[in-house]
């Protein structure tokens, strides 16, 4: 099935406003996915990511500011987005004694034209636990048949959260690869992830959301290559003093970024060559702290999601 191509985004999120009592879930966020692409929401936990894609899905309406996907409200003219998009959960959706071909195949039969079960069934390697209940399926089965449930419906747009979760490395790369297939026939991807790997391959665009607000958007090339830059990770044996960014950074000198990740783990971002190095060298023989370890090499996703949230993307 290949999905007719239009200029307008497949998603379009303007000043979105959620509150929940006195905690602001997302604050003022917009964002654009256009049709077609592949694009990954990556946030630290409580950033807003689950709110605003449940926003999108219409299972909540919006406070303030507009949604609106394959150009439609997501709440007022749900009965038509509906057979449109596929939606993934991160766990549940279906019934815990169903089997899980059985699970399949009654969402098939609630779509007009529906992709063959068993192609989806032996694509994902769904056979081994086909007639085993839901409950008892490993979560990576679950997440499989999750995304199948998802996909079967030939939906334009389909949301994943988190969809590779619990599964092996082969089953991760199936997953990949049938993500890449349906950006192949049009379909456009919208997934949360906390794998880095994940959204680095599969990812057009990515959105980085914290605090509620989108902090930084660009293709994982743009972000990681910005300006050049390259990063330098420092890892100690003992904890270092309080004040050991601050005093990293002013050793350093402007245009070089210290980003504590933990309490034995700095990362610098900036020039990064021979008389970088060095000073970092001779900083920790004046903090009296020794490096266990000292890594030069390109910004990775994870590099940038550090310095723009000071937080690791965890589970």
């Amino acid at each position: 099935m290949r999905v007719p191509a239009s200029s307008s985004p497949a998603v379009a999120i303007e000043g979105l406003h959620m509150r929940y009592g006195e905690t602001r879930a997302v604050d003022g966020l917009s964002l654009t996915v256009e049709r077609g692409t592949v694009t990954a929401v990556l946030g630290p936990n409580g950033a807003g990511k689950t709110t605003t894609l449940e926003t999108c899905e219409g299972f909540r309406a919006a406070q303030q500011g507009t949604v609106r996907v394959l150009g439609l409200d997501p709440v007022r003219e749900r009965r038509a987005l509906l057979p449109r998009i596929g939606v993934m959960l991160q766990s549940g959706g279906a019934w815990s004694g169903v089997r899980a071909v059985e699970m399949l195949e009654h969402v098939a039969r609630l779509h007009a034209n529906p992709l063959p079960v068993p192609m989806l069934v032996e694509r994902l390697g769904l056979a081994e636990c086909g007639r085993t209940p839901y409950r008892r399926l490993s979560g990576g089965q679950q997440q499989r048949l999750g995304l199948a449930m998802a996909v079967v419906g030939r939906p334009e747009l389909v949301f994943v959260d988190e969809p590779t979760a619990g599964m092996d490395p082969a089953a991760r790369r199936t997953t990949w690869e049938l993500v890449e297939e349906l950006k192949a026939d049009g379909v456009t991807v919208v997934l949360t992830t906390h794998y880095m790997e994940e959204a680095e391959r599969l990812a057009d665009t990515v959105h980085v959301i914290d605090r509620g607000r989108v902090v930084a958007t660009g293709s994982p090339f743009e972000l990681t290559r910005a300006r050049g830059q390259a990063t330098i990770r420092l890892v100690v044996t003992e904890p270092f003093p309080r004040e050991a960014p601050e005093s990293l950074r002013a050793t350093l000198g402007s245009g070089t970024e210290v980003t504590e990740i933990n309490q034995q783990s700095l990362l610098i971002t900036g020039p990064a060559d021979a008389s970088t190095l060095a000073k970092v060298s001779a900083w920790c023989e004046e903090q009296g702290v020794l490096p266990e370890s000292l890594s030069l090499g390109q910004r990775t996703l994870e590099d940038v999601f550090l310095q723009i949230t000071g937080r690791e993307l965890a589970p």
